[in-house]
């Protein structure tokens, strides 16, 4: 029992991480309320969460190389507290931005690149195969609890406490520092280089911004937008603008290795197939959960009118499955290898996406939703048991906090799409939809038509129907246009999730795209295949 105590205190941040996330994810619509907002003010807070994540990740990492992986991870947890404590008594939108999205946004990212580098230090061989199928069923039980927890808590008490209780979490975690070992580092410490931290930063963030102002702005013709480039919407041009600062990111870092300087990351980690195919199945892997996440809790609060903790107890299946899978998942991967074990995943995946769509009705059927949820945690769990290794398995002992960097900027990048990406394709289908209903009803009149146009010019959130009925009333129309005018937004609703659900789809099938270069199968020692002594 004794050699575990550093995986306990190492996994139990882990949970703390995930927790979070499904926390405010089946929160949504209480937080709509208690802030007096929009859906998609949430979903820029909780984009943001997972992009300041992203773009910091790397840094975190290379801070650990420099001053201890030990310390820069319990620095972390002392600033992810903060944010917790800050969160907590957030009274505006702006304050909650700032604690959640911000400051435990950069706390997670001096958190996880060291925590999976201190596992990877701390366990060899088969032991570290089951550290990471840990870790891996850790975040399941994280998913698992989050929504049970923060619905229950969010329903009767109040969001607040879920992030109150973080804060003792943490005080315990650093209570238990000891258990976790701490190796001096060998030989020459590197420098950090702040000009690549920024560069790193402000490319993914302008690329993310542009995916997630999509639904507002418009893709090419402009919506709701700010300004215009040569009369289209400045959205293509922010995602380009993000390309080009990381194609800058990348000719800095290759000057400073030709220099002989320290880069922030070493690209040529990116050139071994392994690692790099495992980063994309990561990527992959939260932008098609956090879409999805992203997305049902939508259609079960906003469509179904199910408030936080009957959202919680729907979600429940995957979380459960998800654990199970991850636990499971380590020792087929020890068999099959990783790549099989992805590729099935995957599979699994895109057989409960297919569920999903045909589970997405006016009137919710319990069964058919559950067991498409249940096999989503499957898949999920899956991946979980394997990506994780094999990501660690491709980098040498030298290499563990800027590999773990890698692997949490991946991780939060593709939540961070998923979130931006799925929830603004499904404002956009909404907004498609709901003009096309509008137009083709009988019931409505020209005037109601025109009305309608230029409220959805000025923009359109999901919202429960009734507030839809309440506006038209409030416009004057007659009641048989009133009913007609809110069939079209029920319909619209359910087309703009299955237009985000079918992406998610469309995601988990270009994913085997990225599969060909896992490893095939296990070397005798425990360790994957494209692990380096």
């Amino acid at each position: 029992m004794r050699q575990w105590r550093a995986l306990i205190v190492l996994g139990t941040a882990q949970f703390l991480m995930v927790l979070d996330t499904s926390v405010m994810n089946v929160s949504i619509s209480r937080l709509v309320e208690d802030f007096d907002t929009e859906v998609t003010a949430i979903q820029a807070v909780i984009t943001l969460y997972a992009l300041v994540m992203a773009a910091f990740m790397i840094t975190g990492g290379r801070l650990g190389d420099i001053y201890g992986r030990r310390r820069v991870f319990l620095v972390g947890m002392a600033v992810y507290g903060t944010g917790s404590a800050v969160t907590a008594v957030a009274p505006t939108l702006g304050v909650l931005a700032l604690g959640w999205s911000v400051v435990e946004g950069i706390g997670a990212a001096l958190v996880l690149p060291n925590m999976a580098a201190l596992v990877a230090e701390s366990y060899r061989g088969r032991d570290r195969t089951v550290a990471y199928g840990v870790i891996g069923g850790l975040a399941g039980a994280g998913i698992a609890v989050g929504p049970l927890l923060g619905g229950w808590t969010t329903t009767y008490l109040t969001w607040r406490l879920v992030f109150a209780g973080e804060v003792v979490v943490v005080l315990a975690v650093l209570l238990c520092r000891r258990a976790i070992p701490e190796r001096p580092p060998a030989g020459r410490l590197p420098r950090l280089d702040g000009v690549g931290a920024v560069l790193s930063a402000a490319g993914l963030g302008l690329g993310v911004l542009g995916v997630l102002q999509s639904g507002t702005w418009g893709w090419v013709e402009p919506r709701n937008a700010p300004f215009t480039v040569l009369g289209f919407a400045p959205t293509l041009f922010v995602i380009a603008s993000g390309g080009v600062v990381l194609a800058l990111f990348r000719a800095w870092e290759r000057r400073r290795e030709t220099r002989d300087e320290d880069p922030l990351v070493h690209l040529s980690l990116l050139g071994r197939p392994p690692l790099r195919s495992g980063l994309l199945a990561l990527l992959s892997q939260n932008l098609i959960l956090l879409g999805l996440f992203f997305a049902i809790p939508l259609y079960l609060q906003v469509v179904q009118g199910f408030d936080a903790f009957e959202t919680g107890l729907r979600l429940l299946p995957v979380s459960v499955t998800m654990l199970a899978a991850s636990l499971a998942g380590a020792r087929l991967g020890r068999r099959a290898g990783p790549r099989r074990v992805v590729r099935v995943a995957l599979l699994t995946l895109l057989a409960s996406v297919v569920w999903l769509l045909a589970a997405i009705d006016p009137v919710i059927d319990d069964g058919p939703f559950l067991g498409a949820m249940a096999l989503l945690g499957v898949g999920m769990g899956l991946l979980a048991s394997q990506l994780g290794d094999v990501v660690q398995s491709g980098a040498g002992e030298d290499e563990r906090s800027e590999v773990g960097g890698l692997q949490f900027t991946a991780q939060n990048l593709g939540s961070a799409l998923g979130t931006a990406f799925i929830g603004s394709l499904l404002v956009g289908a909404l907004a498609t939809a709901f003009a096309a209903r509008v137009e083709d009803d009988p019931r409505i009149s020209d005037q109601a038509r025109q009305e309608t146009g230029i409220a959805l010019e000025a923009g359109i959130s999901f919202v429960p129907t009734d507030q839809v009925r309440a506006a038209a009333e409030r416009a004057g129309l007659p009641p048989a246009e009133v009913e007609a005018v809110a069939d079209s937004y029920a319909s619209a609703q359910l087309a703009g999730l299955r237009a985000g659900i079918l992406a998610a789809g469309g995601i988990t099938l270009a994913s085997f795209l990225v599969t060909g270069n896992l490893p095939a199968g296990r070397s005798a020692r425990g360790g994957s295949a494209a692990e380096k002594p």
